[in-house]
C-alpha cells in the first residue's frame, strides 16, 4: 500500500510499505479520509518523536478484515476510528482524568511502524482494545469527510464540558482555526454571547456565520474593550485559548472579569511557555486550567453531535488532497493562506 511515512528533519515521503497484518480482535479499516491536525504538524515540524512513523489520527474508512472474536463489526462497515481509549482501572481513569492514563498514552491504531495513528495511509490496523470500546459506526447519509471531524470535536465537547459555559454568560474564544471554530459552534449553541478574535478575514466570517456575535481582528481592533462591552463592563466569564501564540494567554486574562475560568487548549508544546501577572490568577481568583485530548465518556455523544449535524463540523473543511500531494497539504495547514482552513486527505485518490 502506500503511506506517507514521516522521516526525520520535518521530511514525510510517500512510499510503498506493507499493509498491516491484523490478529485476533483487531480489525484492518480502508483509510477514506483524514484530518491533518496541528499535533501531528508539531510532532513533524519540530521532530519531537523518533522516526519512521505514519502519522494521521482523525480516521473514517471501511472495515475491510476482521480477526477472530470480533462480533460488533462486518467487512463493509463505515467506521471512525479512535486512536486513544484508556484502562478505565487505574487512579487517573478513577478521577476521570483519561488523557492521563498510562494506556490512553498507548496509540492503538497503526500502518505500520511505531503506532502513531496511522491515518496517512491507505490501511490502518485497529488494536483489539481500540476495537472493543474505540469505533463507531457511520450512519448512513454521513460522509466519510464528516465523520472523519469526529475525532477532533470529541476533544472540543470534552473541554466545553470541562469549562462548563452557562446561558447568557460571554466568552471569548481566540483563534477561529478548526478547533476554535468548533468552540464557537459548540459555546454559542449553550446560549453564550461569543466574540472571536482572528487574523484571516475568511475565518472571521465563517466564524459569524456559525455563532460567533462579535468578531475582531487582533491585530488591528481592542478585544480586551470588546469584552468588556459585550459583558456589561465586567470582562468575559470564560476565555478559551485555541491558538498558540505570544501573548495570547495574557490578552485573554485581560479580556475576562475577576473569577473567570481561563481555558489553555492550544499550549501543547513543552518548548511554548506562557507567563502570566501572579496577582491576576490569585489575587483576582480566576481558575486557569488545560484540558487535552478526549474522554471516551463523550465519545458516543459526540459522534452523534457530528452525525445528526446538530454541529456542522463539514462546513471546516477547505480543501482535500490526495495522499501524493500529502506535502502540499502539510505545508497549507502549516502556514496558512487567506481561504484554507481544514485540510483532509484522501488516500484512495490519487492525482
Amino acid at each position: 500500500m502506500r503511506a506517507a511515512v514521516y522521516r526525520g528533519g520535518g521530511s514525510v515521503v510517500v512510499e510503498s510499505v506493507p499493509v498491516p497484518e491484523i490478529g485476533p480482535g483487531e480489525l484492518l479499516v480502508r483509510v477514506e479520509t483524514c484530518g491533518i491536525c496541528h499535533t501531528d504538524l508539531k510532532k513533524i515540524e519540530y521532530d519531537l518523536l523518533t522516526p519512521p512513523r505514519i502519522y494521521g489520527h482523525e480516521t473514517a474508512g471501511v472495515v475491510v478484515a476482521k480477526g477472530s472474536g470480533v462480533t460488533r463489526f462486518e467487512i463493509g462497515d463505515r467506521v471512525v476510528v479512535f486512536h486513544h481509549i484508556p484502562c478505565s482501572n487505574c487512579f487517573y481513569c478513577a478521577r476521570k482524568l483519561y488523557a492521563q492514563c498510562a494506556q490512553y498514552k498507548r496509540v492503538g491504531v497503526t500502518a505500520g511502524f511505531e503506532p502513531a495513528g496511522g491515518g496517512f495511509a491507505q490501511y490502518v490496523r485497529v488494536m483489539n482494545w481500540i476495537v472493543q470500546r474505540g469505533v463507531e459506526k457511520i450512519p448512513n447519509g454521513v460522509s466519510f469527510e464528516q465523520a472523519a471531524l469526529t475525532e477532533p470535536l470529541h476533544t472540543v465537547h470534552k473541554a466545553v464540558v470541562q469549562a462548563d459555559p452557562q446561558p447568557e454568560e460571554t466568552v471569548v474564544v481566540l483563534g477561529q482555526g478548526p478547533i476554535g471554530l468548533m468552540f464557537t459552534m459548540l459555546v454559542a449553541r449553550a446560549g453564550c454571547r461569543v466574540l472571536a478574535t482572528d487574523t484571516i478575514e475568511f475565518r472571521r466570517k465563517l466564524s459569524a456565520e456559525v455563532g460567533a456575535d462579535a468578531v475582531l481582528n487582533p491585530l488591528e481592533d481592542d478585544v480586551v474593550a470588546k469584552s468588556f462591552a459585550l459583558s456589561g463592563g465586567r470582562g468575559a466569564d470564560l476565555v478559551i485559548v485555541a491558538a498558540s501564540a505570544p501573548g495570547i494567554v495574557e490578552q485573554g486574562i485581560r479580556s475576562s472579569r475577576p473569577g473567570s475560568r481561563i481555558l489553555l487548549f492550544a499550549q501543547t508544546s513543552d518548548r511554548e511557555t506562557v507567563e502570566v501577572p501572579g496577582a491576576a490568577i490569585c489575587k483576582e481568583e480566576r481558575t486557569l486550567f488545560g484540558c487535552y485530548s478526549a474522554s471516551v465518556d463523550l465519545q458516543k455523544a459526540s459522534a452523534n453531535l457530528v452525525f445528526s449535524r446538530e454541529v456542522p463540523v463539514e462546513k471546516l473543511v477547505s480543501h482535500r488532497v490526495p495522499l501524493d500531494e500529502i506535502g502540499q497539504g502539510i505545508r497549507l495547514a502549516l502556514r496558512p493562506n487567506g481561504q484554507s482552513l481544514k485540510i483532509v486527505v484522501q488516500p484512495q485518490r490519487w492525482s
